[in-house]
């Protein structure tokens, strides 16, 4: 590819902050989609632009009708094309199995599920023509739950398999893969203590990095022969959770 334009949702903070500025890194021009955020997408696309590449940022609530088709047009009209689509942007609702409702049902399923699958339709002529690819971003739980969080596990659990099966209805023209992040920038709102046991239970040994989930996505923007496939960035913690008879 001659041309390398990536639109990342959720690039504000955190992981997709560091997919953004990763790609970046390695030659590409970047659209820096944000919800509320947007001092901290302006920041984001600051840096993107010292480093020589095209930045724009489009401030969109993915969760609303219509939201996710017109960010994807936006990107369209400021670049006049896309060879990458990241969907990164997600809700993280902590909530105990007795208090869920429907709300929280909705509110995950919206953002982590329904965004992402009309990103995709909306993108698939331009990545088509591109030849270029999709990257999700799920989730570790998908594999392995963990407890309190049931909608969004749930979520990202149909996330997975929706990886697969968009791969399945756009090849050839269009690669679909995802990347399931694990211990990786626990809440800002756990212990110290917490996280220090989070770690201690990775085969690893220690918590991940955005840059860790930025890597794998680069990555797979560009293993031309895979498709199809979630690349978990866990430290190990799926095959540790494995039964073991030794």
């Amino acid at each position: 590819m001659t041309a390398r334009r990536a639109l990342v949702t959720g690039a504000a903070t955190r992981v997709g902050r560091s997919i953004a500025l990763h790609l970046a890194s390695a030659g590409w021009d970047v659209a820096v989609h944000c919800h509320a955020s947007r001092q901290p997408a302006d920041e984001v696309a600051s840096q993107i632009r010292a480093l020589g590449r095209q930045c724009r940022v489009f401030a969109a609530d993915l969760s609303q009708d219509d939201a996710a088709a017109e960010l994807v047009d936006a990107t369209l009209d400021a670049f006049g094309g896309l060879e990458l689509l990241v969907a990164s942007a997600a809700n993280f609702e902590r909530v105990e199995l007795d208090a869920v409702d429907a709300g929280h049902f909705q509110r995950a399923l919206a953002l982590n599920l329904v965004a992402p699958f009309f990103l995709v339709q909306r993108a698939r002529a331009a990545l088509a023509r591109a030849r270029g690819s999709v990257v999700l971003v799920t989730c570790s739980s998908a594999t392995t739950p963990f407890r309190n969080h049931l909608p969004y596990v749930v979520s990202k659990g149909a996330l997975s398999h929706l990886t697969r099966v968009l791969a399945l209805e756009l090849a050839p023209d269009v690669r679909v893969n995802s990347v399931a992040p694990g211990t990786v920038l626990p809440p800002l709102d756990m212990s110290q203590s917490a996280v220090a046991r989070l770690a201690a239970s990775v085969p690893l040994a220690r918590a991940g990095t955005a840059d860790d989930v930025a890597a794998a996505v680069l990555y797979l923007a560009t293993a031309h022969y895979i498709t199809g496939e979630e690349l978990r960035v866990d430290g190990g913690r799926t095959v540790a959770r494995v039964e073991r008879f030794d």
